[in-house]
């Protein structure tokens, strides 16, 4: 893989979890002493920009990679067992 593509290729990475990341913000803003209109714009607005970061990083990393880095975050593929047939 050449350098270029081994930069976007990590770059989509960092952005994927970056985005993941950026979700415990609305969990936590609740519990700051702001005005709920304050609280409501912070949820939304992160939200969105998440949404964003997590398609433009899944673009870089391609469909496949995505698809993988998203079946990772889904609870009901934690416990099942792969086996090579």
């Amino acid at each position: 893989m050449p350098t270029d593509k081994k930069f976007i290729y990590k770059l989509g990475i960092g952005l994927l979890i970056f985005s993941m990341v950026l979700w415990l913000i609305p969990v936590i803003t609740p519990f700051f002493p702001i005005s709920l209109k304050l609280k409501a714009g912070i949820i939304t607005s992160v939200l969105i920009i998440a949404e964003v970061i997590f398609w433009i990083g899944a673009l870089l990393v391609g469909k496949e990679a995505a698809a993988k880095f998203k079946s990772y975050l889904n609870p009901n593929t934690w416990k099942k067992v792969k086996r090579n047939k």
